[in-house]
């Protein structure tokens, strides 16, 4: 094998590709704007229809649709027209993929999408084809050439089809104002499920936070940190507002210089403003601030208005989470 030459081939098939995308971008019209708002208007689902290596690229766009927030499947176009288009209903949406616009297969349930009453986006290289010429809206996915020398292997146009699927499942979602909180219900499992988790699942709460009062002595403090064993407690004023905090690391720093800390009043030693989180932070932000300031432990807040306490988060939450 050729190194060289085989690397050539890999940058010439990239860069065809990337040419394939930025000439569908220059093609964009209205009717890209149409689709989004006849997907947004629909009283029913999406359903994403291709045949053979369109086919494959119509199961990942309706993958990306549903993991953001639009309910969308596959409806493979033989099998449609062997009884799976009993699947489609009046008001749904349907979105038929063909480079040239004249899959047989797809040509043929054309007229039964159009008798059930089932809208028709027609993505196709095409614009003068059958499924052009069918479609409620048309989006043009003509490339210039594939990557394949032979001109005959699906390759750019595939690449073209799916970053066209890419852009309207990103235009829904942001017209829909799908938000992180949305994308997380969708993504409970593996390891994007938990770098969604939020500080309030994972924090300790009511009688299991350790606070003491202020004006209270630093042995009240050094039990509180050795029953709750989160290394820190919190230091609360008389309206039960944290101001202030003493470490395990501050104990130490203390015992240091020969201080006789036992009968010191809290205040004397306590770490004033304490870092803290919102409750319905990500536990990634909480993580991020606890490498960012080289601390293991956060006081949870209920929001940025409150100054009271609702729970504690400690590096080993988030670890036992699974979050790093």
């Amino acid at each position: 094998m050729n190194t060289d030459k085989t690397i050539n081939t890999a940058k010439r098939v990239l860069k065809i590709e990337a040419e394939a995308i930025t000439g569908i971008a220059k093609q964009l019209d209205a009717n890209f704007a149409k689709a989004v708002t006849l997907i947004l208007n629909a009283a029913g689902k999406v359903v994403i229809t291709g045949m053979g290596k369109s086919g494959l690229i119509c199961k990942k766009i309706a993958a990306t649709f549903a993991s953001t927030g639009t309910p969308a499947f596959f409806l493979h176009p033989a099998e449609g027209a062997h009884g799976d288009l009993g699947m489609l209903m009046k008001g749904d949406v349907v979105i038929a993929i063909s480079n040239s616009g004249e899959t047989e297969e797809i040509v043929k349930i054309i007229p039964l999408i159009k008798r059930m009453g089932a809208k028709l986006i027609a993505m196709t290289g095409d614009v003068n084809s059958t499924l052009s010429k069918a479609g409620d809206v048309v989006l043009n996915i003509g490339v210039k050439k594939e990557a394949c020398p032979l001109g005959l292997a699906p390759t750019a146009s595939t690449t073209a089809a799916l970053a066209m699927g890419d852009a309207l499942a990103v235009a829904l979602f942001e017209t829909k104002g799908f938000n992180e909180k949305d994308f997380a219900l969708l993504h409970p499992g593996g390891s994007l499920g938990r770098r969604l988790l939020r500080v309030e699942e994972l924090m300790h709460t009511g009688s299991n936070i350790p606070m003491i009062r202020v004006g209270s002595l630093m042995k009240e403090a050094i039990l509180e940190i050795t029953a709750k064993r989160f290394g820190i407690a919190g230091i609360i004023d008389k309206k039960d507002r944290l101001i202030g905090a003493i470490t395990d690391g501050d104990l130490r720093r203390a015992l240091e210089k020969g201080d006789n800390i036992l009968h010191k009043k809290v205040e004397n030693l306590m770490t004033k403003n304490p870092k803290r989180i919102e409750k319905h932070a990500f536990a990634e932000s909480a993580l991020k601030m606890m490498e960012d300031y080289s601390i293991t432990a956060l006081f949870v807040y209920k929001d940025k208005m409150e100054d009271k306490v609702v729970g504690i988060v400690h590096l080993h939450d988030l670890l036992k989470a699974g979050v790093v």
